[in-house]
């Protein structure tokens, strides 16, 4: 999902060697933790995950309303109930998916060992920050891997408390020690270091257009998405106050963070009209030609999308851009007669403002929702509202989007909540989108099979091998030897007398050398 405000990371001057050595602390902590986990078996994994699900959900609200504090925008009512569909129903979703034993396919004499990835490097964006903290934090530990996440800084505050809230939960189940982790002063040199190590397996890059690509060009293997900008096309067909309904609750839905939104609305012309009365009943505000004017020049300016709207209601947008609508104003309609690079409005926009679009016929209907996609957010989600099936297969195998949701809410149905998609915070662009991946992303995408081939022949093959067991001895009773031996990692993370905690694993005199680079560094860039 998008994060507009990526760009506002601060860069910290520190050399190579600190930012490596903090880098490396955390990395090798981390590995430890994924080696350890690997020992565990189905009911030990789950026993945990589900520990950190309910932890997550009993914070939801408390979390949900620091995010709109901390960040300004979105509506802690709709983070909350993001926060809880990550939680334990996000758990509940996969409570009958196996990552941790063998599969077993007798017909074909396929057995599958699940091999989790390792270290997952996560970015946390500042617009859905802590729904996309659980939802990585559980895709991870239902796969037995280990994580380290980086919030975006204008949530900073919120995904830390929440990350050590976790990690207990996490660890108090049972979890090996610093198998959550959470970088608490983020910035870009720091972020690209742990992008580019050895010992990340695999990065999951929810953020910035910028931020993706970064990951992508790490070296390392990536799992990034890109922006949103769904169409949604009401038919002839459709029930236009259904979905007028669906529209308006989905684009109003936390004030249109989600990058599932629907952006521009495409509308039959001949239900125009009717499409109008049924939006402003439900509480949508249609512009007029000035407002629409006004509305374009606030949103949009020479540096593209005005940060300052992301996630506000509508009538503080209206109220900005120099008009006053309802004070039950949900969102904002803008008609408008293009779609493409020359009518900005056609674009992404985070927040509930919402383009429309009136269209003579289905094929100029359909190539409209082709053009919004072709300007941004190819591969990502699209919505139709329409009663005839094969307008909704001409129009999805038409639209280049991997999700096409058919008379529902988009916001919440690509990411799989009112719908059977896989649930999810992080959408795959595939293809279209150049990603990696074009589905949901899910703990599916953080563990790979070893396939186990036994020949074809019946003469040779092994008639107890599918009565195997595969091993799970369980936790490690130690961390590698470093320089603590007979004491486990956990052990070394609790305070010594006087409250003081121990090394963390850190070699013998490393630790030393960090500060004593760090303290070099601030006494130049103070001047001192």
């Amino acid at each position: 999902m998008t994060d507009p405000l990526i760009t506002n990371l601060v860069d910290i001057a520190q050399s190579p060697a600190a930012l490596n050595a903090q880098a490396d602390l955390m990395l090798e902590r981390a590995r430890w933790a994924a080696d350890a986990f690997q020992r565990y078996d189905r009911n030990r994994t789950y026993a945990i995950a589900e520990a950190v699900a309910r932890e997550a959900y009993a914070k939801a609200a408390t979390y949900a309303e620091w995010a709109v504090r901390e960040t300004g925008f979105g509506v802690a009512e709709h983070k909350r109930l993001k926060n809880e569909l990550t939680s334990l129903p996000f758990l509940e979703y996969y409570r009958d998916w196996d990552f941790v034993g063998p599969h077993t396919d007798t017909e074909k004499r396929v057995i599958e060992i699940p091999r989790p990835a390792g270290v997952i490097f996560a970015l946390i964006p500042s617009t859905n920050p802590i729904s996309t903290l659980n939802f990585k934090i559980l895709c991870a530990l239902l796969t037995r891997n280990a994580i380290v996440m980086s919030p975006h800084p204008a949530a900073r505050e919120c995904c830390v408390d929440a990350a050590r809230h976790l990690a207990a939960a996490a660890e108090q189940a049972g979890a090996p020690d610093g198998v959550i982790q959470i970088i608490e002063q983020p910035n870009i040199p720091l972020i690209e270091v742990f992008m580019r190590s050895e010992k990340t397996a695999v990065i999951l890059a929810t953020g910035g257009s910028a931020m993706v690509r970064s990951a992508y060009s790490s070296s390392n293997p990536s799992i990034g998405v890109g922006p949103g900008n769904a169409p949604v096309f009401v038919d002839g067909s459709a029930d236009t106050a259904l979905a007028a309904k669906h529209i308006t609750d989905s684009k109003s839905f936390d004030n249109s963070l989600l990058c599932t939104n629907e952006s521009v609305l495409i509308a039959s012309a001949e239900r125009e009209k009717e499409i109008k009365r049924e939006l402003h009943r439900v509480g949508c505000h249609i512009c007029s030609a000035e407002e629409v004017e006004a509305i374009r020049a606030y949103l949009f300016h020479d540096r593209g999308f005005n940060v300052e709207a992301v996630g506000r209601d509508a009538t503080w947008i209206a109220e900005q851009a120099g008009f006053k609508v309802a004070a039950k104003s949900r969102v904002l309609v803008t008609p408008i007669e293009a779609i493409g690079v020359e009518e900005p409005l056609s674009k992404e926009k985070l927040c509930p403002v919402l383009a429309m679009f009136s269209s003579a016929s289905r094929q100029q209907a359909i190539e409209m929702a082709r053009a919004v996609l072709r300007l941004s957010g190819a591969g990502h989600s699209a919505a139709i509202h329409c009663t005839d099936p094969q307008t909704v297969l001409d129009f999805a195998a038409r639209v280049e989007a991997y999700r096409v949701v058919v008379n529902a809410p988009c916001s919440q149905g690509a990411a799989g909540f009112g719908t059977e998609l896989a649930p999810s915070f992080t959408i795959g662009t595939g293809f279209f989108g150049r990603s990696s991946v074009g589905e949901n992303i899910g703990p599916q995408h953080l563990v790979h099979w070893t396939r186990v081939a036994l020949h074809e022949d019946a003469a040779h093959i092994l008639a107890d091998f599918p009565r195997a067991v595969l091993r799970h001895p369980g936790p490690l009773p130690e961390a590698p030897a470093d320089g603590v031996p007979g004491k486990s990692f956990a052990e070394r993370q609790r305070p010594r007398a006087g409250g003081r905690k121990a090394d963390d694993g850190v070699p013998p005199g490393m630790r030393d050398e960090i500060r004593r680079i760090i303290a070099e560094e601030l006494r130049q860039a103070f001047g001192r």
